[in-house]
């Protein structure tokens, strides 16, 4: 059974999976296709000056009413013309961080430098500051740090992910990726079970199974302080295509928005992360404001959004042939 509000929200989250597998098409925008970097991920490099796709990306908006929302879900033909997005593609020439593609789980798939997040060396050590492939993304509003999306971590990045996590002041990890996906390893295991990583432990307090996703309750320990990390892990959604059933992905949103409102919730930003740290991630920073949006004010700008996001990290950017979206059904 749904409330009214949560149908509503329904319609935002089906508009904006739309949006998703447009974007993952990709626009008229994108007219040079370069098919052979990576396997999973098709990269496009944009003609447009860069002036006028920077233009568009901070001035596009369309606030959408419940109703409008609905009738735009089912109209791929509006889609097409309306999402039309510069991609804001970051060349490797950009980032001036010397060894980054070692850390880099796709070569062409790099963290914008203005909101790139720079993690300080421990207890004041002497050297560079190092690096993670990850962006502080703005919120509702233009919060600043709401959140950071970042690509799954792998075995020799773990310990800079939890670093992340404890610089950041962070409380809240979600992951929505599989262990594994097309015989590929997506996300290093580092938090399950008890162990040490880098230098903190990363002790398992409580693990529940949920409708479509996983909750995990952690304590993260560095020296003498410790810290809780709530863990949200969803599972249901497979690289290049869409949840088959929105309900618990609805659900997931709305138990994260509740969590992170909790007086005893951490300050620091919520942590994103799928494979790449684009098309997942960024559907679900996307559908958590669009939410927010829709509750406070009635509209929900969707193209505002993901042009903020597009700003703050390279997100929606891959291209892959769907050729139709999932049938929601909803029993009230």
């Amino acid at each position: 059974m749904f409330s009214l509000v949560s149908l509503k929200l329904l319609s935002i989250i089906f508009f904006l999976l739309n949006v998703f597998l447009f974007c993952r098409r990709g626009s008229n925008l994108s007219l040079l296709l370069d098919v052979n970097t990576l396997g999973v991920e098709t990269v496009c490099s944009v003609s447009t000056p860069k002036e006028v796709w920077l233009q568009l990306l901070h001035t596009s908006s369309r606030p959408l009413t419940h109703t409008l929302l609905q009738e735009a879900a089912i109209d791929t033909n509006t889609l097409n013309v309306e999402y039309q997005i510069p991609p804001n593609f970051v060349n490797a020439a950009d980032l001036d961080v010397p060894g980054h593609m070692m850390k880099d789980r796709y070569k062409t798939i790099l963290p914008n430098p203005e909101s790139r997040v720079i993690l300080r060396n421990p207890d004041d050590e002497p050297g560079p500051d190092r690096y993670i492939n990850a962006n502080y993304i703005r919120g509702y509003k233009g919060a600043p740090r709401a959140y950071i999306a970042t690509q799954g971590p792998m075995v020799h990045t773990v310990g800079d992910f939890w670093d992340m996590v404890w610089q950041e002041r962070s409380s809240i990890i979600v992951m929505v990726t599989r262990l594994k996906e097309n015989n590929e390893v997506r996300r290093h295991k580092c938090c399950f079970p008890t162990r040490r990583i880098g230098r903190f432990l990363i002790k398992v307090k409580d693990s529940r199974e949920k409708d479509g996703f996983t909750v995990t309750d952690m304590e993260i320990q560095l020296h003498s302080e410790c810290r809780h990390v709530r863990h949200y892990w969803f599972t249901s959604w497979p690289d290049h295509h869409i949840p088959q059933c929105i309900a618990p992905y609805l659900r997931l949103v709305e138990e994260v928005e509740t969590y992170i409102s909790a007086p005893a919730s951490s300050p620091g930003p919520i942590i994103i992360h799928c494979s790449a740290g684009i098309g997942r991630t960024g559907c679900f920073i996307a559908s958590t404001i669009g939410c927010q949006q829709l509750r406070e004010t009635g509209q929900a700008d969707v193209l505002e959004t993901v042009c903020q996001l597009r700003l703050d990290r390279w997100v929606f950017s891959s291209l892959f042939p769907l050729q139709s979206v999932f049938n929601m059904q909803l029993h009230v």
